[in-house]
């Protein structure tokens, strides 16, 4: 049950320890309860066993004292013990997951004693003073100062250690390089050590998590991409497939040259690889038909540093259809269709009207939108359904309102259209779990609108009978005539050469 999107954003998950939670400590009604104690850079986390019980997270920032209970000394609450216990005071907790249901997190406020009981005793010193540390990191005032001494104890543990070598796949295997990196899947990295061979990219994980080694063969390694993360020359995207939006990994590296020994070690396999997937190459495949829109915008959004383990890089797609109130889908009618020459903000004339008169009384440095066409929230809104702990996430436990889900196509469309703030793409959500974003199949408590309705599924349009009726009519329309030929001019804005400069100006881009 537990993945690192229970902890904050930008937190990491250092290590874990089997334990004991134990509540109403000697009372008659003593429980003890199995589990893992997972030290977070933000946070303390206990599994338990028992799929029933709540996951339990205390934010550091909340705790009152940490010490082992067998202390006398009260005015130093953490200290080395070695009695297996650690005591923590808190003033607030937060429940998630119980009975494994995905939920919003409870919150639990008033002072309260958590006490856990490690199965190794001797580790109970160097725990807590761990957890010593990063509460006093947690305690600085500036974002800015916590986050460096964080970072400087993540960097202290990498320095510590190594890549195990008998993780290897073979004994005849020659190490390359090896350096300290970070995995990447949206809205969280995990730290650990990158290590090449002869035959074999690896990747340890400091804590162990989701398992001991991730392990590519190079010979099955087809695309490699140097990646931005963080706005920074730091990220490496591997692809064992050729058509996949989804690769095998995402590393971002603590400096691009580690990053760049990396690539030129993995691009020597791949070289009749690498010449066949440039930019050139796409247009010419798309002009003479050998590849769909849908295949061609995917290969655009790689190309563009963008990919499904960012969110705020996330793969962009155009609205299509301007039609969502006919019982009939016509697409050979071009007003069935979006303008795609416009970018969302300048498709209703009296919206751009206001936004234009804003934009020239503005100072500089001016900007049109307040807002962009693709962000982590706007990911999420589309994504809600299929990955509901993702908005959890982003959000601090908590779903959107319920206004503000992604409740019906038509109302979505209407509010790109005339919304103040709203101008949002509608992101890489035309895909093979198309049905997962449209169902409630979670049955998620969504929340429940102002109308009194419960968010359940997304309200389809009249021209659609069902998820697999919309999904296939879309396509249709991603893949006409009409949007064959007009295709390239909502690139220009997204891709192209009308993104900044005089032309985004006349463009309203």
């Amino acid at each position: 049950r537990f993945s690192l999107l229970l902890l904050n954003l930008e937190e990491y998950y250092f290590e874990q320890h089997r334990a004991n939670h134990i509540t109403n400590k000697d009372c008659k009604d003593e429980r003890k309860f199995r589990g893992s104690l997972k030290i977070c850079s933000k946070s303390i986390i206990f599994e338990p066993d028992d799929n029933i019980q709540p996951i339990i997270k205390i934010p550091l920032r909340d705790c009152i004292s940490i010490k082992a209970p067998e202390d006398n000394e009260a005015n130093n609450p953490f200290t080395r013990n070695t009695s297996g216990g650690i005591s923590v005071v808190c003033s607030q907790v937060f429940l998630i997951k119980e009975r494994n249901v995905i939920a919003p997190y409870k919150t639990v406020r008033g002072r309260a004693e958590h006490l856990f009981q490690l199965d190794v005793a001797g580790k109970v010193g160097d725990v807590v003073q761990t957890l010593h540390q990063l509460y006093r990191a947690s305690c600085l005032d500036k974002m800015g100062d916590q986050a460096a001494m964080i970072t400087a104890i993540l960097q202290s543990r990498l320095a510590r250690t190594s890549f195990d070598k008998n993780r290897f796949q073979s004994i005849s295997e020659t190490l390359h390089m090896e350096c300290k990196a970070e995995m990447v899947t949206p809205l969280v990295t995990n730290p650990g050590h990158v290590c090449v061979s002869d035959a074999n990219l690896y990747f340890q994980p400091l804590n162990g998590y989701p398992k001991p080694v991730v392990q590519i063969t190079l010979q099955n390694v087809r695309r490699i991409y140097k990646r931005r993360h963080g706005l920074m020359p730091l990220g490496l995207e591997v692809f064992c497939t050729e058509n996949d939006l989804c690769s095998d990994i995402y590393l971002k590296f603590y400096n691009y040259q580690d990053r760049d020994e990396v690539y030129r070690l993995i691009a020597k396999y791949i070289e009749n690889h690498i010449a066949e997937h440039t930019a050139e190459s796409y247009v010419l495949q798309w002009q003479r038909g050998h590849i769909s829109n849908y295949q061609y915008l995917l290969h655009l959004n790689n190309l563009a540093d963008r990919s499904c383990n960012d969110l705020s890089q996330y793969p962009v797609f155009p609205w299509i259809i301007a039609d969502y109130s006919s019982s009939v889908l016509d697409l050979t009618k071009p007003e069935t269709f979006r303008d795609l020459s416009k970018p969302v903000g300048a498709l209703n004339k009296e919206r751009l009207d206001r936004l234009v008169t804003r934009y020239q009384e503005m100072p500089e440095p001016k900007f049109m939108y307040g807002s962009h066409y693709s962000s982590p929230g706007y990911v999420l809104f589309y994504l809600v359904r299929v990955a509901p702990e993702y908005m959890l996430c982003l959000q601090n436990g908590k779903f959107d309102h319920a206004d503000r889900m992604f409740n019906s196509i038509a109302e979505t469309w209407k509010n790109c259209l005339d919304g103040a703030t709203d101008f949002k793409e509608v992101n890489k959500w035309l895909e093979n779990y198309s049905n997962l974003l449209i169902l409630n199949s979670l049955k998620l408590d969504l929340g429940k609108r102002q109308g009194g309705k419960m968010v359940e599924d997304v309200e389809l349009p009249p021209w659609a009978s069902g998820p697999d009726d919309f999904l296939q009519k879309s396509q249709e329309a991603l893949e006409s005539p009409y949007v064959s030929e007009h295709l390239h001019e909502w690139i220009d804005i997204i891709f192209g050469y009308k993104q900044k400069g005089s032309e985004a100006v006349a463009a309203h881009n």
